[in-house]
């Protein structure tokens, strides 16, 4: 039995994870390197531990983390989302110390960690894939062109061992090829230490339907439904939808039915995400598995009424998992919709600095996951992500509104956030259909800006003054 966790994460996941220790009465430790000092998971946290004065080094490293974890007495590592979480020397290392690690196993890991073998696992055992290629990166540029004519322009170049929206490029013309094959090699490199590339037929204009999945260490393997993350910039996610809106309850099963098979090919346990590609002639491909609890996982929790990250931990725990998929019965729509400091006329760049104020929306099915607080400084050295928005109603179209009007209540000042355009996506024809692609913010970029209303953005007019000067200039005019 699991009695304390080290949390190898920080910022809002780090929140969450504490959250679902104190509700097990399970002790939790926090880790932080120096610039962390103050933030929210360090100060609620039973126990916290720097590990180095570099913003990222100690998040990165295995060793620092394990001998931490040994050191206070912990017995587990829940590894939240992004920086270790699916790295599979990081969980080889903790199992090897004789820890838990709170999530699936590290041959698991390894194997969906790298797109081409999950991609021959799925082929193998009749799950859909995109027609593609193995690895490239040992074929002359004239055969990889000659593969790309084979499966037919637009294709995607993917890296093997990447997430995140990171290392893809998308080449829709042979003489771009070449410099997106390099690209493509150098961002992989970059960002995952693996410079392999292999590439698929870029399907245009999909949805990204991907499905929860929950699995024990017996083999008992559910899935919790479906979300839709189809409102996306530059491969990552906005906001994120379950269920989706505008899918069949037949193509809805059949999907469930094919990530629950996808899941039991790999002899999979505790949390995970089998990810599809949804066409228009609905047809689905998979796309890759993540192994690990996802950002959006609180949409789930919402229309399911299951607590993913107690259930991380009670599986990691040795326990049974007792619900069946006939007990997964999902009720109402709920919506998550990422909060991040950037500034969204400026290419979407962060905006690090000091919240002066912050209020979050409230009401009825309102909640909001966040590791923010009035005078807390935003470090420049991480992930923008401030707070996740998260509301859930009986319908898509009251589910919609009830986005709309907790946007408009959500106040974050000091900096500048993503909120007018996450509002100005909320209101729009598209989103309230509930019919939209991967393509949709890219190809409605301008109309989405010019529907945002950003009082910090001096492009803008701000309505309240205009109106207030309107105000003055009548009463000037009545009194003439």
């Amino acid at each position: 039995m699991i009695h304390k966790i080290l949390i190898a994460n920080r910022g809002e996941i780090a929140v969450r994870v504490i959250r679902a220790c104190r509700d097990l009465h399970l002790k939790s430790v926090a880790i932080y390197t120096k610039p962390d000092a103050d933030c929210l998971h360090v100060k609620i946290a039973d126990e916290a531990y720097e590990v180095g004065a570099e913003p990222l080094k100690g998040y990165l490293d295995p060793k620092i983390i394990v001998e931490t974890a040994k050191k206070c007495g912990a017995d587990a590592i829940h590894p939240g989302y992004g920086f270790l979480s699916e790295n599979y020397d990081f969980a080889k290392e903790v199992e090897d110390a004789g820890l838990t690690f709170i999530g699936p196993r590290p041959d698991v890991i390894r194997k969906m960690g790298n797109k081409n073998i999950a991609r021959y696992l799925m082929r193998k055992n009749g799950i859909p894939i995109v027609p593609g290629t193995e690895k490239l990166n040992n074929e002359t540029m004239d055969k990889i062109k000659e593969y790309a004519r084979k499966i037919g322009y637009p294709v995607i170049l993917k890296a093997s061992g990447g997430g995140g929206g990171r290392g893809i490029r998308e080449v829709w013309d042979e003489k771009d090829m070449e410099s997106s094959f390099e690209a493509c090699k150098r961002e992989a490199k970059t960002f995952f230490n693996n410079d392999e590339v292999f590439m698929e037929k870029l399907i245009v204009k999909p949805r990204h339907i991907e499905f929860q999945i929950l699995g024990d260490n017996y083999g008992n393997i559910i899935h919790l439904c479906e979300r839709d993350c189809s409102i996306q910039r530059r491969h990552q996610k906005i906001i994120e939808i379950a269920p989706c809106p505008s899918i069949s309850d037949n193509l809805r099963k059949v999907m469930g039915v094919t990530a629950v098979a996808a899941a039991k090919a790999v002899g999979y346990s505790n949390a995970g995400t089998v990810e599809f590609l949804l066409d228009d002639n609905n047809d689905f491909y998979f796309m890759e598995m993540n192994t690990r609890i996802q950002v959006e996982h609180g949409v789930t929790e919402e229309i399911t009424g299951t607590d993913l990250v107690v259930r991380q931990i009670r599986i990691a725990s040795g326990e049974i998992l007792e619900l069946e998929q006939s007990d997964i019965k999902p009720h109402g729509f709920a919506i998550e919709a990422r909060i991040t400091a950037e500034n969204v006329w400026k290419n979407f760049i962060p905006t690090p600095g000091t919240i002066t104020g912050y209020y979050p929306a409230l009401g009825p099915s309102v909640r909001v996951d966040s590791h923010i607080y009035k005078d807390y400084k935003i470090p420049p050295f991480y992930d923008s992500l401030l707070a996740k928005l998260i509301v859930k109603s009986t319908g898509y179209d009251l589910v919609v509104n009830k986005l709309e009007r907790a946007l408009k209540e959500f106040k974050i000042e000091g900096v500048q956030t993503i909120i007018p355009f996450l509002l100005a996506i909320s209101k729009s024809r598209e989103f309230r259909r509930g019919f939209f692609d991967t393509s949709y913010v890219e190809s409605n970029l301008q109309k989405i800006l010019d529907a945002t209303n950003d009082p910090m953005n001096p492009q803008k007019k701000d309505d309240e003054v205009v109106a207030a000067v309107s105000a003055v200039m009548q009463m000037i005019n009545e009194k003439k």
